[in-house]
């Protein structure tokens, strides 16, 4: 049972992490990392998962409440949507910002197969590059 609640303390963490509701996926993953609570491979999927669904989220809200004010970062996102299409969803993991590309990939109705991929990816990538690094800080420790 104990495994369980990690895992879906991990998972339920990650898919804030990617709202605009605060969180700290990155922090859970290395804890359970730690903590031997499962193989890396299954803990970066779960984390992935999780923050890709909490992306995907962001995207189906920007197809449903359009964006009335354009503000700085607002304009600075949508030129880079606009200049290299869904690959800037690669940057979906940053803070803030990533939630702001998400919903504007929403916005500007971006095709559903390459958000979904480019915004995967990046999470993915994200979350490999943190367990790598933790393993990698465990193994220079001992």
């Amino acid at each position: 049972m104990s495994d369980f609640l990690s895992l879906a303390s991990l998972f339920t963490s990650s898919f804030l992490s990617a709202t605009l509701l605060p969180g700290s996926s990155e922090a859970v993953l290395v804890a359970l990392l730690v903590a031997g609570s499962g193989p890396a491979w299954a803990l970066i999927l779960i984390a992935t998962i999780g923050n890709s669904l909490g992306g995907l989220t962001n995207v189906i809200l920007g197809r449903f409440f359009p964006l009335r004010e354009q503000s700085r970062w607002q304009a600075k996102a949508t030129a880079w949507l606009t200049r290299f299409g869904p690959a800037t969803l690669l940057l979906s993991w940053m803070p803030v910002v990533g939630d702001l590309l998400c919903l504007l990939a929403g916005w500007l109705r971006l095709a559903w197969g390459p958000v979904i991929f480019f915004l995967c990816l990046g999470k993915a990538l994200r979350y490999i590059v943190v367990a790598a690094a933790t393993v990698q800080g465990m193994a220079w420790w001992h």
